[in-house]
């Protein structure tokens, strides 16, 4: 058998975080007089980078020093919120052990900003099973572009098509499938049929394992 990675989204797939999300640009929206709903929280921010959410709820193009400020602002409200919430969608510290004893390449490719990410990764203690983490800051172009999961395939010295990507969102599911790996849709934040085909579905970790990767790996060959 070849060797194996599996890539980790982070919000809504290593921690159910997009209700904290949901808060955070609930004050920060208020604080600015910018109208939103749950039903747009749903298309246009869940899975989605700072900059396309912002353009989006402003209504113009947010870029440069103004997108930078208000990325800091927002995301600031967010850790605050968050820090004493965290902790993993259920069952993934046994799921990360398991892959680990079977020496499997793990890696965190997110679209949120580092500082988030190093919130959670410490926050829920699982930092120490991962080889490459990338954030927001480490590409030049966000999902559903492919460019962070090719990259961390790189990092980890590995083919795309022997990696698995754990995604929550259309934009993530998409981003993997473009990069010509094999994506498992976590049901955190959008319903099975909300997102493109993926090769198996779940709503946390408890059934997966290594041997269960090996099994949808197989399938999708035959």
């Amino acid at each position: 058998m070849k060797e194996l990675a599996v890539i980790f989204d982070m919000d809504g797939v290593i921690a159910h975080t997009n209700p904290y999300h949901a808060k955070a640009f609930e004050a920060f929206f208020d604080k600015y007089q910018i109208p939103y709903s749950d039903e747009e929280f749903e298309k246009h921010m869940y899975g989605k980078h700072n900059s396309y959410i912002f353009t989006h709820f402003f209504k113009r193009p947010i870029v440069g020093n103004e997108l930078l400020s208000l990325e800091q602002e927002k995301e600031g409200l967010f850790r605050e919120i968050y820090k004493l919430e965290a902790k993993p969608i259920p069952y993934l510290p046994d799921f990360l052990s398991n892959l680990k004893d079977h020496h499997v390449k793990l890696g965190v490719a997110t679209s949120a900003p580092r500082a988030n990410m190093d919130l959670i990764l410490d926050a829920i203690i699982i930092r120490d099973f991962f080889q490459s983490t990338l954030g927001s800051e480490n590409v030049q172009l966000h999902k559903p572009h492919p460019e962070v999961y090719l990259k961390s395939a790189q990092n980890l010295n590995i083919d795309p098509n022997q990696c698995f990507v754990f995604e929550d969102s259309f934009s993530g599911v998409t981003a993997g499938l473009n990069a010509n790996m094999n994506v498992i849709g976590v049901l955190s934040s959008h319903k099975k049929e909300d997102l493109p085909k993926c090769l198996d579905y779940i709503d946390n970790y408890k059934n997966m394992d290594i041997g269960k990767l090996k099994e949808l790996l197989k399938e999708n060959v035959e």
